[in-house]
């Protein structure tokens, strides 16, 4: 198959369903690791057309809503200094943290600007040689490649006013972090395909292994997701722990060489904290040695004190599978869009917006 249509072909979809039935004989908990991918499962209905024996749970798959209150806190620092143009992705500007969001600080007078690329960023640098321009580099390994290039650029052609405040989180360690969990309760993965696109999957390997549980990368449209929750479910059915690729239109093995290159000359692997689910070792970038002029944290001396989280916010369970959207009692009503408590009520990628805008209000209620 090559063209998007054909991967949401209702007769394909129905196929897939009817074996996922037929193979299903025992109770399992699946998690997929991407944002997307929870949006298409709830906006497409696929949850309730499931068996009931597979429950679907929603992992941290969206970088937006793991950035830590600490790092937003450094982000609306950074934005209010009369100096600097801060620059950022839209679904940032209104991630709380301990005191208010990006887009408050902006109504407050800040100089805070949407935009959709890192090179956007750079060109306002070069155009503004008098103010620093600071772009706030959130995401996956996905979107790692761009940002790092935008340094190497701003190296290459001199310009020094510019730099970038990283959050770069790493989807493997989360997974190894969500397994070790006392509270763990997954039996399968399905794995983010657009991550795995740029990273491969070789990391993947070990982790199967070490805990026994089957990894999937899967794509994000509704015959993706059921193809590779069917390959999912066959291998529990079978007591099999592997790691398959069901998106191999867009995956290979080694990943994307030119792409994992650009990110291991700007960045280095280090500890990162996770909104909700704390410090995890090894499972961000931060801007390496060679490029340390361009780190907004060095160059502006940051030292923020860690922050605490909003204790009304459970997204840290829904994280890490243990609950639901709806099993929080203030969603949709103290939290939604407009009035998030949390990041994953803000992101268009967060599980609790997915479950905002695409199901019904009766099925929030509480029991």
């Amino acid at each position: 198959m090559k063209y998007l249509s054909e991967y949401r072909d209702p007769e394909m979809v129905d196929e897939f369903l009817q074996e996922i039935h037929r193979v299903t004989t025992k109770p399992w908990t699946l998690m997929e690791v991407c944002g997307g991918q929870t949006h298409s499962l709830v906006k497409n209905g696929i949850l309730d057309m499931l068996p009931p024996r597979i429950t679907m749970v929603h992992g941290p798959g969206c970088p937006v809503c793991v950035t830590s209150v600490r790092v937003i806190d450094e982000a609306v620092f950074l934005a209010k200094q009369p100096n600097i143009i801060f620059t950022s992705f839209g679904d940032m500007l209104r991630v709380p943290g301990s005191d208010k969001n990006l887009l408050e600080a902006k109504a407050e007078g800040a100089d805070v600007r949407m935009l959709y690329s890192p090179l956007e960023a750079l060109e306002i640098a070069k155009e503004n040689p008098d103010k620093e321009v600071v772009f706030f580099a959130v995401g996956f390994e996905t979107t790692a490649p761009a940002n790092a290039l935008s340094v190497i650029q701003a190296s290459r052609l001199g310009i020094r006013n510019y730099s970038i405040l990283a959050s770069h989180v790493l989807v493997p360690p989360a997974m190894e972090a969500i397994l070790s969990d006392p509270e763990n309760k997954i039996d399968g993965f399905l794995a983010a395909g657009h991550v795995c696109t740029i990273m491969g999957m070789e990391e993947y390997y070990p982790i199967a292994e070490k805990f026994k549980t089957p990894i999937v990368i899967t794509g994000f449209e509704p015959v993706d997701l059921l193809q590779g929750i069917l390959m999912t479910v066959r291998q529990l059915e079978d007591g099999k722990a592997r790691v398959e690729n069901q998106y191999s239109r867009y995956v290979r093995r080694a990943g994307n060489p030119m792409a994992i290159q650009t990110i291991q000359e700007v960045f280095a692997v280090s500890d990162k904290t996770w909104r909700g689910i704390g410090s995890i070792p090894q499972s961000g970038y931060e801007v390496n040695e060679a490029y340390k002029w361009y780190n907004a944290r060095l160059k502006f001396k940051l030292d923020l004190p860690a922050a605490p989280e909003n204790p009304a916010c459970i997204s840290g369970a829904i994280m890490k599978g243990i609950k639901k959207p709806k099993d929080c009692p203030n969603f949709g009503t103290a939290c939604t869009p407009e009035h998030p408590l949390g990041a994953p009520m803000v992101s268009s990628e967060g599980a609790c917006a997915a479950y905002y805008h695409y199901s019904s209000p009766v099925e929030w209620a509480q029991p």
